[in-house]
């Protein structure tokens, strides 16, 4: 778990390319961490944002 939202971002999105599939990053108890998106229950944590990597488009 990590504090910082910009560094829990990045961990999150290497961790969906490398694994190839999605991960949410989410947020609970003032912490942010990752788990693969088919994992979580979602009942008491803050949904941030979910990192697909199949829908990665083309850098602008």
């Amino acid at each position: 778990m990590s504090h910082d939202l910009s560094l829990a971002q990045s961990h999150a999105f290497q961790l969906a390319c490398t694994l190839m599939v999605p991960v949410t990053l989410f947020q609970v108890d003032g912490a942010y961490a990752v788990l693969p998106s088919d994992e979580l229950d979602g009942d008491e944590i803050a949904i941030i944002h979910e990192f697909d990597p199949y829908e990665i488009g083309p850098a602008l």
